[in-house]
This record gives structure tokens, sequence and C-alpha cells, in this order.
């Protein structure tokens, strides 16, 4: 088997899936998967969609355009801000796309009407992430102007939050996204079908006892592939977070100073005055880098600890025998990781055997009430 790659459990992620599709159906909400850390492959889609999701989303018409070509027909939403350029590819891709610049919407808008189709509009406003948004304020100005665009229909509102600055959702910032879903409602008339409270770092929030009110939707990626909040990068009670195994493989092993010889090429390293040490360790380089996947975000196999990392090489210590060059190593991995060694062109995927959910074992927590552990 080739390597480096990464191993999917398609099992395990039908399985975050439907645990948290069933918790929050209860709560009044449907989970819309979210694709793009895994490039819109189309395994892993459908695994989303046997658990329960009410559609797919992405950020990139690329990968999009994968899932379309896979055969899926399942709706798809672009949650990206579409590029003007690409307004008749949304178009012709995705039922709904979430906008801000009235500019794009009147270009998805003539799209749409040259394919005979209406296209889905959801207006994204700023909460406080202050990544994309637009002012509450401006909300209903612009809502107007989107009824009044034949080709395009407003389907409804959303936000980001734990994206850019790191502002998670609380009560109140949830409230007051409920109460401009109805201020918009009557400037403008029509009933809003979405009204899509965030990401997975709303999941906390959306399992509280509190109301949910209007909030009817969030988009799930990192807490379904990974199981975990990403906002502490806690584990969700319930959920598997070793969906995805990252394997590379051993190409060196030696035993080698702790410290280099103190004759450093970069000057900022002179000024730093590293004492050589006399020490010696058992290193460990494999065939993985900064050009495959982040290696901050890997998880080092236990008695194993990260020595630093170049291009194309990973390099390790161990306290424990020396592994002997071939020898493959499995990691855990987080979501940076995941999303840049699922774009690598030499990271092969390998799609594990599907299993019965009930031979499935390692869950931490409870399923119940999804607590993070």
């Amino acid at each position: 088997m080739s390597t480096p790659r990464i191993e999917v459990d398609l099992s395990k992620i039908r399985h975050n899936t439907k645990t948290v599709v069933e918790r929050l159906k209860t709560r009044g909400i449907s989970v819309t998967g979210v694709t793009k850390a895994v490039c819109g492959h189309p395994a892993i889609a459908k695994a989303m969609l046997g658990g329960g999701t009410l559609g797919l989303a992405d950020a990139r018409l690329s990968n999009v355009q994968r899932l379309r070509t896979a055969g899926l027909t399942s709706p798809i939403t672009l949650i990206r801000t579409p590029l003007l350029s690409q307004a008749n590819e949304v178009v012709q891709l995705c039922e709904a796309s979430y906008n801000t610049e009235p500019v794009v919407i009147a270009a998805l808008a003539d799209a749409a009407i040259r394919e005979n189709t209406t296209h889905g509009i959801i207006l994204m406003v700023e909460m406080g992430d202050l990544r994309e948004g637009i002012l509450p304020e401006n909300l209903a100005t612009i809502a107007r102007h989107v009824m009044n665009m034949p080709g395009v229909a407003l389907k409804g509102i959303g936000s980001n939050f734990a994206c850019l600055s790191g502002i998670a959702p609380n009560a109140s910032k949830m409230a007051a996204l409920c109460d401009l879903a109805t201020e918009t409602e009557g400037a403008c008339g029509p009933f809003l079908k979405t009204v899509s409270g965030g990401g997975s770092a709303s999941l906390p929030w959306a399992l509280g006892g509190q109301s949910t009110g209007r909030i009817n939707d969030l988009r799930l990626g990192e807490a379904i592939l990974l199981g975990v909040d990403p906002v502490t990068g806690d584990q969700i009670g319930g959920l598997y977070k070793d969906a995805f195994t990252l394997v590379a493989e051993v190409i060196e092993t030696d035993t080698k100073p702790v410290f280099p010889p103190a004759n450093f090429v970069d000057p900022v390293l002179v000024r730093l005055r590293l004492v050589p040490n006399s020490g010696y360790t058992t290193r460990l380089l494999l065939a993985i880098g900064h050009q495959d996947t982040d290696v901050s975000g890997l998880s080092m196999p236990s008695g194993h600890s990260f020595v630093g990392a170049t291009s194309d090489h990973l390099i390790i210590c161990t306290n424990r025998s020396p592994l002997p060059v071939g020898t493959e190593m499995r990691f855990q991995i987080n979501y940076s990781a995941l999303m840049h060694a699922m774009a690598a062109p030499d990271i092969e995927t390998k799609l594990l055997s599907d299993r019965s959910p009930k031979l499935l074992r390692n869950i931490q927590g409870t399923s119940q009430d999804l607590a993070l552990v």
C-alpha cells in the first residue's frame, strides 16, 4: 500500500453525522454537511448524506463539480461568497449560495434567467466574527433589493462564528440573529426558509438548554469529520475523532545529536547562541513534510516527540526501539492538517471497508447528551 496516505473510516463519519443529526433534530435544527475540508470527496459526502444531512455545502466550485461529476444530485449550497467571474457556474452547479454583495447577486440573477431557473440566495450577516457579512443595519435594504430581482429568490439569512476573530456564538448573538430574520420578513414580506446559525462552533450553543429560536440550520464539517469542538479542540461525547488517519513511512532511522553544531548559516540562529548538547537521541525521518500537510496539526504517537519538519521531511525522536526503514507510522490529525493533506497531490486517500455501526468501538462520552469530553 502506498504512502503517504489518509485512511478514511466512512462508518465513523456516518455515525458522527447520524448522532449529531438526531440530537439536533430534537432542537428543531437540520444539518448541512460541509465537504470543503475533504475537497468534495464523493464517498465522504455520501456518508454525510447517509447519516441524515439535509444537503451538502462547499466553498469551492471545483469541489462542487467533483460531487456533481460523481453523480450526486442532492442540494448543494456554495458557502463562500461567489466569485463574480463564476456566476454562471454557480447557478449551474448549486441550488443556492451565501451572499453579501448586490453586484454578485445581480450577476447570479442574470445567469439564472439565462438558465431558466431560480437561484436561492442566503444573505450572510456580520455578527462579530469580522469575516464576510452584511452589517445588520443594511440587511433589510439588501434583502428588498434581492426581492426585486427576477431569477433569484431570498431563501434565508445566516452568519459565521469563530472563523476569523474567534468570536464564539452565544445566546444573545443567536437571539439577535433570530430578531434579524423576523425584521427582514417584516421589511420584505416572504417567510425565510433558512436561518443558519453558523458551523461546528455553534454546536455547544445548539445542544444547550436555551431556546434555539428561529435558528433551523447548522453547517457542519469539523464536528462530523473529526468529532471535536473547533473552539476548544475538545472531543464531543458520542463522536469519533479518529475517522481520519495519516500514514507516513520511515525513510531513515539513526542516532544523532540532540542539537546541531553552532555554525549556523542563518544569522538569526547565530544570535540565539544555542549551546550544543552532547546528548544523542534516536531520530526518525519520515517521507512527509510541509508540502503535504500542516505538520503542527499532527498528534505524535506515544513515546515519540516532534523535532522539526522541512518541505519533504518530518523528523521525530523516540524513546522506544528504533523503527526499521519502511515502517509505517500513523498520526491523528486536526482540521488544518486534514485540509492540507486532502488537497496534497502526493497523498493517496484510502477508503476503509464500510462496517456496521454495531462493530464500532472506542467512542468517548455519550451520544445521548453529546457533551464535550
